[in-house]
Formats: structure tokens, C-alpha cells, sequence
């Protein structure tokens, strides 16, 4: 098999060394990580058909990594399986104006496709802090969301079109771009979120946006979590133009400082940090200062309309993952939960943290329109399991999903049946079956 693809993608990028592999082979959190038997990288689509013809014959697993940005284990191996790379299939097409569309190879990163696509006055619906790495392909197979969903969606809804592999090595492909298309089942929509355990993207064809040059960011100072979620309805009403509503806490507020560097944004602390940010045509600044000048618990707020400005308060909040990653590494936990019920999730997670295990740090942050809070816990020696038990069982008690954006990976393939029904799993594996009856990608990610 090896001599076979190394037939196919040239010596070169067949990698079988282990200090070379090795840089695949742990996952960014450094919580996961496995040997693989090679790391394969292909520049095509036909190489990666070709790829997985061998491996299906052969009997070979496959894991499939884009930018190994990820944080649940689902894109390194767990032991003995061909990793297939795709950060080679990094082909960017024309942008097409009539359509506002776009197509990218899987390889592509968020912020390369963020400058093609401002080149000429577009932009991308999908935005996030890890837009240097990150690739396009495991932003489609894990539905990333990050801070834009607000506005535009999660990644599934940016899909117009999608090129894949199955295991077999046959390519499935629709990247017309059509606006409207009623003939049958939406393939595309289903691959988007199967986090590689369906097919193997090779390339999408993307919506793009109109690019909002005129900007304005505004940190809020809230008295707490309740009073954060009460002031959304009329941010929403009142704020066409609001792109991103981002929450976090004074722990998360004293490490980015700690780490990196940064002013206290006020005097004192507070309960509950809301940073908004409006994009439009015009100078939003003031519908924003309307918006929220007489918002009840509100106690403090700063708004930048320069760009240096802006970036300063975005880093408050974008620096979270990395100072909470120089701490230790975490037990992180993406879930979500119905709005209205944020803020007993918030409530409830400390004292559910610590009955399992007292001396952890807890961390949160997240994006509050949707529920979606990034849950870290530091020092958990080995509690890892029981800490994640705890506090999946508390979203699941609040009507939560114990995997917001980030995908259930291998960390969280054991509390499935907490967001599924038996049904809904049953109905998954079925579609894993036909999609791959070897059970040749991603094994042991997503389903049990």
C-alpha cells in the first residue's frame, strides 16, 4: 500500500518518518494524540480518490485533517491509521460577481480566503480567531461557527456547492452554485457537519457577503449574565447591523491580561463582559451608543471606532483560547443551550465543576446570541472524564447540545445519546453505512 501512494502523490508526500509525522499526529489542545502508519498528502482530487481506492482495498483506516485547528480529537489518529492532509488542495478559483460566489480547495485558509475575497469588496460569512489555520475543508465538515453566526449563519449555511471523495474512491460533485434546486436530497448539507466520517471535501463553492468597511466594537460592563441575555431582543431589533455579540468573565479577563499584556478595560471588575460589534455601509456608532445607553444593568462601556481601537477590544476576547492554553491544558467543553436558559447554565457550572473536582479552575466564554458557551476547566489532574460527565450532563439537563461548533470528535462520542435519541443514532449510522460500509474514514469520530 505505501508503494502504491507513494505511485500516486510522489515519495515526497508520503511521510514516514516519526519526527516528522509527529506534528500531525497531536491535535492543537495537546489532550489527543495517536500514531499514524503515514501521513499522505495529495494536491488533487484525483489523488485523493486514488488514495482512498488503496486504502478501502487494503483495509486501511483513513483520518482526514485539514489545518489541525481542531479540539475534540477528531482530526489525528488514534493508532496505526493513514492520515490524509489536505492542506496541499489549496486552489483558490476566481471570485464570481454575478453570484457572489466563490469556489476553494479544502486546503484553503480562512484568512487567505478572507483576502481573495476583499480583493474585490466581498467578504465571508464565517469568522473565527483561529482564521490562520484553519482550512475550509474542516470548516465545512466540522460546521464552524464562530463570531459571525449572529448575522450569517454557521459554515453549513455559507455551502453552495461541494466536490467530495467517498471511501470507494468515487467523487461526488455539485459546485454549480445554484440559488435554487429542488432535486432531491441535500448531499452538501449533509457531508457539512459529518466531520469526515461520510467523505473526504475537496472543495466548496462558497456564498460570499457584501465586505461592511464602516465598523464600530463596543465593550459592555454588565452587572451579570441575565442582564447580558435581556439586552439582546433590543440589540436585535434596534441593530441591523449587529455582526457579533461576545460574552466572557473576569477569570478570562485576569489570564488574557496576565498573558497577554493587556490594560485593565476598566477600573473595577464586573459580573459579565459584552462585546458587540456592527458592520455597515455607514458609520454604526451611533445606533450602537443609542442602542445600549440605557440598557438596564449596564455599569460601564467603552466603544472604539478606529480599527487599532477595535482590535484592542477584540483581543479581549480572542486571546481567551491561547492564555487559557499557557495556563495547562484544559478539559474544553462546547456546548449550547436554549438562550433564555444561559444563564442558569452559567450559574449552575461552577458548583457542578467543583463537587467533582475542587481544586479546578473554571474558564467561560462564548457567543451569546446562540447559547454558545466555550467551557474550560484547568487543573483537573485526572478528572478529565468526570469533570466532562458533570458538566455534559448539566447541558443536557438545561435541553443543551453537548457540542455547539466545535464537533463531537472522539472526546464526546460517549455522551452522544445525551443530544441524540436512539432513533436519531440508529438514523446516523445508517447514512455511515451507506455513505462507507468498510467504516474506512474517521473511525471511532462522531458515532460509536
Amino acid at each position: 500500500m505505501i508503494a502504491g501512494l507513494q505511485a500516486v502523490v510522489g515519495t515526497e508526500h508520503v511521510l514516514l518518518d516519526d519526527d516528522v509525522k509527529a506534528s500531525y499526529e497531536t491535535d492543537w489542545t495537546g489532550r489527543f494524540t495517536g500514531r499514524a502508519s503515514c501521513v499522505v498528502r495529495p494536491g488533487t482530487t484525483e489523488q485523493v480518490a486514488a488514495v482512498l481506492r488503496l486504502c478501502t482495498a487494503a483495509g486501511a483506516k483513513v483520518v482526514v485533517q485539514g489545518g489541525n485547528t481542531g479540539l475534540v480529537g477528531g482530526g489525528v489518529p488514534a493508532g496505526g491509521e493513514v492520515l490524509l492532509s489536505l492542506a496541499r488542495l489549496d486552489v483558490l478559483g476566481e471570485v464570481d460577481l454575478a453570484s457572489a460566489q466563490v469556489t476553494a480547495g479544502a486546503g484553503v485558509t480562512l484568512a487567505d480566503l478572507q483576502g481573495h475575497a476583499r480583493a474585490v469588496n466581498l467578504d465571508v460569512g464565517v469568522d473565527l480567531a483561529a482564521r490562520d489555520s484553519a482550512t475550509v475543508g474542516g470548516l465545512v465538515a466540522t460546521n464552524a461557527g464562530g463570531i459571525r453566526v449572529l448575522r450569517y449563519g454557521s459554515m453549513r449555511a455559507q455551502v453552495v456547492g461541494l466536490e467530495a471523495v467517498l471511501a470507494d474512491g468515487s467523487v461526488l460533485s455539485r459546485m454549480a452554485g445554484l440559488a435554487k434546486d429542488g432535486t432531491g436530497y441535500d448531499l452538501a448539507g449533509l457531508i457539512a457537519g459529518s466531520e469526515g466520517t461520510l467523505a473526504v471535501v475537496t472543495a466548496v463553492r462558497l456564498k460570499l457577503w457584501p465586505r461592511l468597511r464602516a465598523r464600530a466594537v463596543a465593550l459592555l460592563a454588565m452587572d451579570s449574565t441575565e442582564a447580558a441575555v435581556a439586552l439582546l431582543p433590543g440589540l436585535r431589533a434596534s441593530l441591523p447591523s449587529l455582526s457579533a455579540a461576545e460574552l466572557f468573565y473576569a477569570e478570562g479577563l485576569a489570564l488574557v491580561r496576565k498573558h497577554g499584556g493587556l490594560p485593565a478595560p476598566f477600573p473595577v471588575e464586573h459580573g459579565a463582559y459584552l462585546l458587540l460589534e456592527c458592520a455597515d455601509l455607514t458609520d454604526p456608532v451611533e445606533q450602537l451608543a443609542a442602542a445600549v445607553s440605557e440598557a438596564s444593568g449596564l455599569v460601564d462601556a467603552t466603544v472604539a471606532t478606529d480599527a487599532a481601537g477595535q482590535r484592542a477590544l477584540w483581543a479581549y476576547r480572542e486571546t481567551h483560547t491561547e492564555s487559557i492554553g499557557a495556563e495547562g491544558v484544559p478539559v474544553k467543553l462546547d456546548v449550547s443551550v436554549p438562550t433564555s436558559r444561559l444563564p442558569a447554565l452559567v450559574a449552575a457550572l461552577a458548583p457542578t465543576v467543583q463537587g467533582v473536582c475542587p481544586a479546578a479552575r473554571l474558564v467561560v466564554f462564548g457567543h451569546v446570541n446562540e447559547g454558545n458557551l466555550h467551557v474550560n476547566v484547568l487543573d483537573t489532574g485526572e478528572l478529565h472524564d468526570e469533570v466532562t460527565d458533570a458538566v455534559l450532563n448539566l447541558v443536557a439537563s438545561l435541553d443543551g447540545s453537548i457540542s455547539s461548533e466545535h464537533g463531537v470528535g472522539r472526546a464526546k462520542v460517549g455522551w452522544l445519546q445525551l443530544s441524540r435519541s436512539a432513533t436519531e443514532i440508529a438514523a446516523m449510522q445508517a447514512v455511515k453505512r451507506a455513505f462507507d460500509p468498510a467504516g474506512t474514514l474517521n473511525p471511532g469520530v462522531l458515532l460509536p
